[in-house]
């Protein structure tokens, strides 16, 4: 179950990567907007400011973000991101931190390309930090003797299903589209008490919450936070520094 109010509690932090993405935009009076992955609605905001001709479409598989998206005045759906298909308008496609929980998300883009309009634009952002101590350790622990028998296979995402920008570039290339593609890695100055326990427990640990009962989820927690101590120590000024990788891409279909 996805938890708005964590997810926000770090807004602006996971703000920045959106922004950056959206910028690369060129679209100037596009006649549909689909956000894939709504979230909470607190971005999909910004998406109809800039476009207020558009008509904006938005939709998130937590009913939770579904919610909370309304409360911002998104008209927000629930539904799941492989089912979807662009209406024919659709000129400019947004999804962001969304398809790193599908693991076979590269197969879906040369249809959603092939579908949109010619000189339409599709922007993705996934997070690229698999290989990060924060999901090394996250992925121990849960494959470890006590954990693996409660967790099997509880959704945590492999390291495999994100390719590096050149592997979106060539699929998005391929499908007919002027490609730019890049990587950033942003470090987050963070404080608090277990600050990187928090941060990843608003979305790397969702589906280890999903799978364990409250007494579990606090034993599991307990478990991980000396580990996340240990490689993102706390600094002098009390600031812990989390380095935060992400892959983008941004596709402009051929006219």
């Amino acid at each position: 179950m996805w938890d708005p109010d964590k997810y926000l509690a770090f807004d602006d932090l996971r703000a920045r990567p959106f922004f950056d993405l959206v910028n690369r935009v060129g679209a100037t009076k596009p006649r549909h907007v689909a956000d894939l992955g709504c979230g909470p609605g607190n971005l999909t905001v910004t998406l109809a400011e800039r476009w207020p001709g558009a008509a904006l479409e938005a939709f998130d598989s937590s009913p939770e973000m579904v919610a909370a998206a309304r409360e911002h005045g998104i008209d927000a759906a629930v539904a799941d991101v492989r089912d979807w298909l662009p209406a024919p308008d659709t000129d400019v496609v947004v999804t962001n931190a969304v398809l790193q929980w599908v693991p076979d998300h590269l197969a879906l883009l040369p249809g959603w390309i092939e579908a949109l309009p010619a000189g339409a634009w599709f922007a993705l952002q996934v997070p690229g930090n698999f290989d990060a101590p924060s999901h090394v350790a996250i992925r121990e622990l849960a494959g470890s003797e006590k954990w693996r028998g409660k967790l099997g296979s509880a959704g945590i995402v492999k390291r495999e299903t994100v390719p590096d920008p050149s592997g979106y570039a060539a699929v998005l290339t391929a499908a007919g589209c002027r490609v730019d593609a890049w990587e950033t890695t942003y470090l987050q100055p963070l404080t608090g008490a277990d600050p990187v326990l928090e941060w990843v427990t608003g979305t790397a640990l969702r589906p280890v919450r999903d799978a364990l009962d409250d007494a579990d989820w606090q034993d599991f927690r307990t478990d991980l936070a000396p580990t996340l101590r240990a490689a993102y120590p706390r600094h002098a000024d009390g600031t812990t520094w989390l380095p935060f990788r992400r892959v983008f891409a941004v596709a402009h279909k051929h006219s």
